[in-house]
């Protein structure tokens, strides 16, 4: 793992999960003052760490992100916002900078007040073993992580025509209450190359709508979402991408986000399938997006993918339904490359066959075209089976 320049990362045990011995907080810190961006849960019930670190991106000053995991820090009132702040401080002193400089990040189980005589004791140990190595970046990983069956990470290396190679790692973490513009999940890009606070902010927005507003398990948008970018600088000697070079460096961005965001649906809480769905021919992208999200969002689409079932009835009407036009005339679908509906009307296939196509992988890819615009959109799901309902009946008893 070739981690970017500029970085230090930990992870540490400090109680607030019951599982013994399971890290939970977090840290990253910049060697130096970097930029930062930030894109954030679109609920209007938003957690502490949320309003705080909205607060302080965009940014060309950000130090530090500190990240408690197995409790929310969500709808806990003023007593809430005062134990951010009060994370943010304590890790200002550790590392000496501001507490402006920090930024925070929450997630786990939403109304319970933090336990700060913990969290305290592990931000000092998180501070006292920050490395800039592979162990630090995946113990920072595991540290972020709640219900989630497996770490999600991706790196990559760009070369570029004005500095050094430049670096991009992401961690995340999310696999249940994940709904399409920005879920229950947690997102942290870091790289090396050099971006001002507008060109980050702006950057991150459109790809975030590529990637983590794509994705859902079943639609419940949380409170603490948070996606960050931070930027070291150090690759390019703090000297802004030319125009060739930022376009490289937003494609490369894009596919990291969308490798993460897919991560997170294919770990859906006892999801069986990662459901891959391609939209093509809507009037705008926009539209296109709307019908992605209203087949990735209907049960009876993800309780066939489940059972191996072949009812293209329900994805079809699911794009009916909307609120965006279509062609039903010029309506055509595909479930893994099998074609079973098209010019509007069905026609002949083994029901076994795609049932088989189904079952013996963990992808289904879904491809429906709805007229004759040039609209386009891609979204990701799970499946939904009674391992969801019996894990989420179960979560906090």
């Amino acid at each position: 793992m070739h981690l970017p320049k500029g970085f230090r990362f930990s992870g540490v045990s400090c109680a607030i999960k019951t599982r013994p011995n399971t890290r939970d907080v977090s840290l990253v810190v910049l060697d130096e003052s970097g930029v930062a961006a930030g894109v954030y849960t679109t609920n209007q019930i938003v957690a502490a760490p949320v309003v705080l670190s909205r607060s302080r991106t965009p940014s060309d000053s950000i130090r530090a992100l500190v990240v408690n995991s197995g409790n929310a820090n969500a709808c806990t009132g003023t007593r809430g916002m005062n134990d951010a702040i009060a994370m943010t401080e304590l890790v200002a002193s550790q590392i000496g900078c501001r507490p402006e400089h920090v930024l925070i990040m929450s997630t786990g189980v939403i109304g319970r007040f933090l336990p700060m005589e913990k969290i305290r004791s592990g931000i000092v140990q998180a501070s006292q073993v920050l490395a800039a190595t592979e162990t630090g970046f995946l113990d920072a990983v595991d540290g972020i992580m709640t219900t989630d069956a497996f770490r999600k990470t991706a790196c990559l290396e760009m070369h570029c025509n004005q500095s050094d190679p430049i670096r991009i790692a992401g961690m995340a973490k999310g696999a249940g209450m994940i709904g399409p513009n920005m879920a229950t999940l947690l997102g942290i890009i870091v790289t090396d190359a050099w971006l001002d606070p507008h060109s980050a902010q702006s950057l991150l927005k459109r790809v975030a709508d590529h990637s983590f507003n794509c994705i859902s398990v079943e639609g419940h948008t949380s409170t603490n979402d948070s996606l960050v970018l931070l930027c070291s600088g150090m690759a390019s000697h703090r000297k802004p991408l030319d125009a060739r070079d930022f376009d490289k460096f937003e494609e490369s961005l894009t596919s990291l986000c969308i490798d993460l965001a897919k991560q997170i649906p294919d770990d859906g809480e006892g999801a069986t399938h990662l459901i891959e769905i391609a939209i093509t021919g809507a009037q705008s992208d926009a539209d296109a997006h709307a019908i992605a999200r209203n087949v990735a969002l209907s049960n009876l689409v993800k309780t066939a993918i489940t059972g191996g079932d072949p009812n293209w009835g329900r994805i079809v009407s699911a794009a009916g339904y909307a609120g965006v036009p279509i062609e039903p005339s010029h309506t055509h679908l595909q479930i893994n490359g099998i074609k079973l509906f098209e010019f509007g009307e069905p026609i002949p296939f083994e029901a076994s066959q795609v049932s088989q196509s189904i079952k013996s992988q963990k992808l289904t890819r879904i491809e429906l075209q709805v007229g004759q615009g040039t609209g386009g959109a891609m979204h990701w799901t799970s499946d939904l089976n009674t391992e969801y309902v019996r894990f989420n009946s179960e979560y906090t008893t």
